[in-house]
């Protein structure tokens, strides 16, 4: 049926989610099971347990999504998935579902790249919002810088070298032991710190490209913990949290104005869990408004995993003619580009 209306689902981590949108910019379901009680005490996700859950929830969590729509699988035009990157378990349960839905009622099955559904999170949350734009998506796994000169077009300018941003803020919120997950844990802590306490470093900085580093700046911050505990001195976790992320702010930020003037965009967005960080959002707003350059995020539960922006890019690779075929297999290390 040619209504626009797209099924997505997500289950590339330790949210299993659906959702049904349409014509990519219109919400009318986003069904979201997170699992973060069941990983907090192991001090991250195991991939095993995120498997037997997605497989437990899968099923229940599409049908609340097509029940709250008000629709069922005979109005679909089409079924998007995420096929990577990801844990390959939760990746092949979602992978799975979407190939019968689509089998048993005759419609396209599009695979999704992940990080392009975060991308896609601005889309849905600001209607009127159109390329050209430069875009930063930010996330545990992933640190990617891209031009938008449209929708469905976009360039890679720059990406990390090595660690995401999001993971090595996981990193070291699990080595002082504040919990999981680690990024929304050390910026509330932030909040109280001094950031010019620690003079941390940051790498990439002042090179002449996009590209990101975090491995660096990771390290240092776990040599101060290792080298402060050996001397017997107390460590002041709120000036450590505020230091490492006003390095991480900076790297960032010095990169996306960079490309803005350089692109000469008139908006910015945000996208990835990352993207979620309050020091992160009101740094770059105010750079960004002396140049007169807007900034767009997600509201925060589009910028976590959720099924919403996976449809969202299906709409428009199905508008595209794009279309999986049933041997696809899932893709853990997919990147963009």
């Amino acid at each position: 049926m040619e209504n626009g209306l797209i099924l997505g689902i997500e289950s590339s981590c330790d949210e299993t989610s659906a959702a049904v949108v349409k014509e990519g910019r219109e919400v009318l379901s986003n069904i979201i099971a997170s699992q973060v009680d069941w990983h907090r005490k192991f001090g991250g996700v195991v991939p095993e347990i995120a498997s037997r859950k997605h497989v437990e929830l899968i099923n229940p969590v599409i049908e609340e999504a097509l029940e709250e729509a008000g629709i069922s699988f005979s109005d679909l035009s089409a079924v998007a998935v995420t096929y990577g990157p990801g844990l390959v378990g939760g990746l092949l349960v979602g992978i799975a579902a979407a190939k019968s839905i689509a089998y048993a009622n005759q419609i396209p099955f599009i695979p999704i790249n992940h990080i392009e559904g975060h991308i896609y999170s601005n889309f849905i949350a600001h209607k009127n919002l159109e390329p050209p734009l430069v875009c930063l998506t930010v996330s545990g796994g992933h640190t990617d810088l891209l031009y938008f000169k449209e929708l469905g077009d976009y360039q890679i300018l720059g990406r990390t070298r090595d660690d995401a941003a999001g993971e090595a803020f996981d990193k070291i919120a699990k080595v002082l032991g504040l919990g999981y997950p680690g990024g929304p844990i050390i910026d509330d802590l932030a909040e109280k710190g001094d950031s010019t306490a620690i003079d941390f470093p940051r790498p990439l900085l002042k090179k002449d490209n996009y590209d990101f580093s975090f491995s660096g700046l990771k390290t240092s911050v776990l040599n101060y913990i290792n080298n402060q505990k050996q001397r017997g001195k107390e460590i002041e976790e709120a000036n450590l949290a505020a230091s490492f992320q006003q390095a991480v702010v900076d790297i960032l930020t010095t990169k996306i104005i960079k490309a803005v003037k350089e692109k000469r965009v008139d908006n910015v967005i945000l996208a990835g869990g990352v993207a979620s960080n309050n020091q992160l959002r009101a740094e770059l707003e105010a750079k960004l408004a002396k140049l007169n350059v807007g900034l767009y995020f997600p509201p925060l539960k589009l910028c976590t995993d959720n099924a919403a922006m996976i449809s969202s890019v299906g709409y428009y690779h199905y508008q595209q003619g794009i279309k999986g075929e049933y041997d696809l297999n899932a893709e853990p290390n997919l990147r963009l580009g």
